[in-house]
């Protein structure tokens, strides 16, 4: 077992953390610092900085051969760039540049936070001895990621696998990626909230309004609650079943902040599931909730790093 460490990142719009990840999955030391997102583009690059120099001061950082990178997309792989959609300060950023400079020149690889899962949850996860997996993150959006014939799919830009944005409703609502009836303006957190309140939904004392509110009454036996998630089991079952038929993969893995209500969500999903997947060689397709939890940005991100990025023998392997 070679005493590499991969240095990695996980950015969202509302936290960066960081870790240093070793070559059995785990994090031995981790920092975090919130996403100043509002603000400048070098004023976010500045707590990426301060997170990568809080791991640098830690004595295991001389072992770090390889840096990788989980950001909100989109990101540009092969120009090294990113647009996160809710860090406005960001925009065709040089992130792996500005992040090789921090680090004395250490290798960058960057991919889309939901490759970055997708990596995890097949090296560690739920997806682990499966060589065709879509992993997903359902959330306030809905993002995801590929693996075939074994390895980690991220595509030239890195964001292969982006499930949320395919269209579900030809004649749907708009969506913020300027097409229509998109999986993730049906099947997210916010849209699945945004549906029961507009059906008739309302929450209790507490005032919480959110996708975990609807889900508890749903688990209740709100109908109206129900409803909202039925719908949008259907949505990411047709959008697995389409990728599915396209790729053939074996397991669909369902992580993220609305996989948190269960078999509110993932009993309707299973039988809207059957109606779309129906095709003798996608009939099997498993479907299973994601097991990294947390985790799976900083873990993902070493993966990822370990799986496309250099040197070799810096290497995490993402295949099991």
């Amino acid at each position: 077992m070679h005493n590499h460490l991969v240095a990695a990142l996980d950015i969202g719009g509302t936290k960066i953390a960081g870790a240093l990840v070793d070559g059995r999955g785990r994090i031995v030391v981790r920092t975090q610092h919130p996403t100043p997102a509002r603000e400048s583009g070098d004023t976010v690059m500045g707590a990426v900085t301060a997170v990568l120099a809080e791991l640098a001061t830690d004595p295991h950082w001389e072992r770090a051969t390889a840096v990788g990178i989980g950001s909100a997309g989109p990101v540009d792989a092969s120009a090294g760039t990113v647009s996160p959609v809710n860090v406005p300060g960001w925009r065709d950023y040089p992130l792996v540049e500005k992040v090789r400079a921090a680090t004395g020149g250490l290798p960058v690889t960057l991919v889309g936070d939901g490759v970055a899962m997708t990596a995890a949850e097949h090296w560690q996860g739920a997806a682990r001895g499966y060589r065709n997996a879509l992993c997903m993150v359902v959330s306030t959006g809905v993002g995801g990621g590929l693996v075939l014939a074994g390895r980690l799919h991220p595509g030239p830009s890195g964001n292969a696998g982006h499930i949320g944005h395919i269209s579900v409703d030809l004649d749907g609502d708009p969506c913020p990626c300027g097409s229509r009836g998109c999986v993730e303006r049906i099947a997210s957190g916010p849209n699945i909230a945004r549906r029961a309140l507009q059906n008739g939904w309302r929450p209790g004392p507490d005032g919480d309004a959110g996708a975990a509110a609807v889900a508890l009454a749903a688990a209740a036996g709100d109908p109206v609650a129900i409803g909202s998630y039925e719908r949008a089991a259907q949505a990411l079952a047709a959008g697995i079943a389409a990728t599915a038929t396209l790729v053939e993969i074996d397991i669909a893995v369902i992580g993220g902040g609305v996989a948190g209500a269960g078999e509110v969500l993932f009993a309707p999903l299973r039988r809207a599931l059957k109606d779309y997947a129906t095709l003798s060689f996608i009939q099997h397709l498993t479907v299973a909730p994601a097991l990294m939890g947390n985790d799976a940005g900083l873990v993902g991100a070493a993966a990822a790093a370990a799986s496309l990025g250099e040197p070799d023998e810096a290497a995490v392997p993402v295949s099991s």
